[in-house]
């Protein structure tokens, strides 16, 4: 299917009818991001938050000077909370480190757990090695979601002095938080490391004893490549 023009583009996102302007801001997918984040603002305060929520993912995905500022913005000041938390999930695609500070600020301040998973899960994404006290608080939260996106994080920031904090989750009930911990160690090449993922690797869950295999062999390649 041939590309639509940037013109044609521009007034289907101005169409009454939501489908249009849903087929619109999907067929952005394929533009620069110079090309596609002004018609991307068209949309930014639409009144579809299904599309509010495609335009954010789509900035995230769609790094210019404005992508960043404008995701700010939103995550710093809109009054829905699933809005919130999209914009947080797309700094993270962003990737930008300037983020660490807003991150941050959100997993402290916002009173949605949803909101904190996502800004939780971003600090991973920005890999940036400050998130590790943020993190760290995550792991004493009561929600397991919280857990969950801390322990993926400590991980995909390569932090190694967690280890000792995140290997009381061996023990956890939930199936997922022992998956996440078993990926997280795959990133994290300790002596500790080895010994939880061995152990980890006998769970009677079948994704989190495949997901300790994985990880063994991770670190096992890393040694050799030492």
């Amino acid at each position: 299917m041939a590309a639509l023009p940037l013109e044609e583009i521009s007034v289907q996102l101005e169409s009454p009818n939501l489908r249009d302007r849903m087929v619109a801001l999907a067929s952005l997918r394929n533009l620069s991001p110079e090309d596609a984040v002004p018609l991307i603002k068209k949309v930014l305060n639409d009144e579809s938050l299904q599309l509010r929520s495609m335009a954010i993912f789509a900035l995230g995905v769609k790094p210019t000077a404005e992508s960043y500022p404008l995701l700010v913005k939103i995550l710093e000041n809109d009054p829905d909370y699933g809005i919130r938390a999209d914009a947080a999930g797309a700094l993270g695609y962003l990737g930008d480190v300037r983020a660490f500070e807003v991150l941050a600020r959100t997993f402290y301040e916002d009173t949605d757990w949803l909101v904190r998973f996502s800004a939780a899960v971003s600090l991973g994404n920005i890999k940036d090695p400050r998130a590790h006290d943020v993190l760290i608080q995550a792991l004493d939260s009561s929600e397991t979601v919280l857990q969950e996106a801390a322990i993926s994080a400590l991980g995909e920031i390569q932090d190694i002095e967690s280890v000792d904090s995140i290997l009381r989750f061996a023990q956890s009930e939930d199936w997922l938080v022992r998956q996440r911990l078993a990926e997280a160690l795959g990133n994290l090449p300790t002596t500790k490391s080895v010994s939880a993922l061995k152990y980890l690797e006998k769970d009677q869950h079948p994704n989190v004893a495949e997901a300790a295999r994985i990880s063994l062999v991770r670190l096992e390649e890393k040694a050799n490549q030492a």
